[in-house]
């Protein structure tokens, strides 16, 4: 047979565990070039500027419907 505990876990001690398990939210700031929210240190994917140059050449949508 496998281990099983002896006693039962507190509620206090199972949440004390569990503390460092939440999500972490995201660091955004925003572009210099079209003021869009990005992840630092990354080329924007709207405009495609990194640090006052354009390092992509990104296509801009049309709509046509």
């Amino acid at each position: 047979m496998a281990p099983l505990p002896k006693r039962k876990l507190s509620k206090g001690r199972r949440d004390r565990r569990r503390a460092h398990d939440a999500l972490k939210s995201v660091n955004l700031v925003a572009c210099s070039n079209c003021g869009e929210m990005r992840l630092p240190h990354t080329v924007c994917p709207s405009c495609g500027f990194y640090q006052g140059r354009e390092v992509i050449a990104v296509e801009k949508e049309s709509k046509n419907r």
